[in-house]
């Protein structure tokens, strides 16, 4: 019997998260009303303090064009990037496989802990939809079972995730898990984290998911 899992947008932590507020701008954006302010209040509190009123320990603002700092603090240091992970993972995903190809749910994958998306052992579910699991519910079962479907185990997938980082040019990042649960030597910096995002947003079937609002995910069984 099929399963029908109705999804609702959880997708704001690609760009804006406690850890790292990635904020990137390009004139393409411009009559974006969100986006502008967000530079507005940047550009408006460093011209009353040398510090813009912003709390999180890491931030950059980019030029999303040129890559160009137009704001940041502590954007360098190495620190733990949490379910940013993802980003990587599902790009990764989105280059190496077929949307369509059925994954079969492994038991590791099911009973992963932390944000899931509630997939069982045995169930099939096409890559598509994992992706949308991943990217709008934040699963970290969709995305042990996305590694192992493409790698085998979460080990070469992390190995395929750190050549991914090497090509494009992050010498300060390191990926040991594809869903960014706490792990040793699992860290990226706030700027990097932004290249990350900046290269993923211009895949048009990555742009298509984390725009979704909702969708309905089908176990193929």
């Amino acid at each position: 019997m099929k399963k029908y899992i109705l999804l609702s947008l959880l997708i704001t932590f690609l760009l804006i998260s406690s850890i790292f507020p990635a904020f990137a701008y390009d004139e393409e954006m411009s009559d974006d009303a969100e986006t502008i302010s967000i530079i507005e209040s940047l550009q408006a509190s460093s011209t009353v303090s040398n510090e813009p009123d912003v709390h999180s320990t890491h931030i950059v603002a980019i030029d999303r064009n040129t890559n160009r700092i137009l704001y940041e603090k502590s954007a360098f240091d190495k620190t733990p990037m949490a379910s940013t992970t993802k980003i990587l993972t599902s790009i990764i995903a989105i280059e190496n496989c077929k949307l369509d190809d059925i994954v079969h749910i492994s038991s590791n994958a099911a009973h992963t802990s932390g944000s899931t998306l509630g997939i069982k052992t045995n169930d099939n579910i096409r890559m598509e939809d994992l992706l949308y699991g991943l990217m709008l519910r934040s699963g970290n079962d969709c995305a042990v079972a996305i590694a192992e479907h493409i790698s085998g185990n979460l080990e070469n997938f992390s190995s395929l995730m750190n050549k991914k980082a090497k090509e494009l040019g992050l010498n300060n990042s390191n990926f040991i898990t594809p869903h960014g649960l706490d792990a040793d030597k699992h860290y990226t910096t706030a700027y990097e984290l932004a290249l990350i995002t900046n290269y993923a947003l211009k895949n048009e079937t990555f742009k298509k998911i984390v725009s979704t609002k909702e969708t309905i995910i089908c176990n193929r069984n």
